[in-house]
């Protein structure tokens, strides 16, 4: 019994758990795409798992896997995360290869923020349809809001009609990003494990730091939508969570290049 859900203690005990000796019960497990689609694999390569897909998973373990050959998941986050540029920067995107059916909470703040998602040949469209609202989002263990996706959806937010509350339940300071966009012109207060955020209409460039992967991408996604330079620093964090992020940026017409 996990005493709460995590990603990584599921996947490293349902790892060992497919080698052990006898049957392992793991309860309280996460239940992230990321989990379902390593249980397939597993079981794909001989393991023997039951309760794919739910908060109990059961698996018997096997002397021996075997190779298999298997196709992993899209990115939710990274799919989330170029949502979010779409929506702050505006235009219309296409992400190739994304699925609408991981990110069913994060779609849903989207849409009451303005944004449209919408199934395509071979992945999503995603539109700004008019201006961005002030939306409240509570991180939590998935099918909920992602924790992955606050530092981004809180910059979305900096430049929406009204207020928003950004409520993290997940991890301990998590809004190390609030005080970079503030430099920016941003409208945030942290108070606890929430944060009010007050749309304004523009945000300006500026220098500021980045804490952590998420963090790093959101002041890139604040920088979208600022009037000026907007130079980000400590841009290492990027590469653990994002591909080339400044070519596929740029392929959609951002002004942005690694210096």
């Amino acid at each position: 019994m996990f005493p709460f859900v995590s990603v990584g203690a599921t996947e490293n005990l349902l790892m060992a758990a497919t080698l052990a000796s006898g049957r392992t019960t793991l309860s309280n497990a996460a239940r992230e795409p990321e989990i379902i689609d390593l249980a397939d694999c597993l079981v794909a390569m001989g393991a023997r798992i039951e309760g794919i897909g739910t908060d109990q998973l059961t698996i018997e373990g096997v002397p021996a896997l075997h190779g298999a050959r298997h196709s992993i998941v899209p990115d939710r986050i990274e799919t989330g995360t170029y949502a979010c540029a779409a929506a702050i920067a505006g235009g219309t995107v296409t992400l190739l290869g994304a699925r609408l059916d991981h990110m069913a909470a994060l779609s849903v703040a989207l849409a009451e923020a303005g944004v449209d998602i919408t199934e395509c040949d071979g992945g999503l469209l995603v539109r700004r349809l008019n201006g961005l609202h002030g939306t409240d989002v509570k991180t939590e263990a998935y099918p909920g809001f992602p924790t992955d996706m606050q530092a981004q959806f809180m910059s979305l937010m900096c430049v929406a009609e009204g207020a928003a509350m950004i409520t993290e339940t997940i991890f301990e300071n998590r809004f190390m990003h609030a005080p970079e966009l503030n430099r920016m012109g941003a409208r945030i207060n942290v108070h606890g494990s929430s944060a009010i955020v007050r749309g304004v209409k523009t945000l300006t460039g500026a220098p500021v730091m980045a804490t952590d992967l998420r963090a790093s991408v959101s002041l890139i996604l604040a920088g979208l939508a600022a009037r000026g330079e907007t130079i980000v620093n400590r841009v290492y964090h990027l590469d653990r969570g994002y591909e080339a992020v400044e070519r596929k940026l740029g392929a959609c017409g951002a002004d942005i290049e690694r210096i």
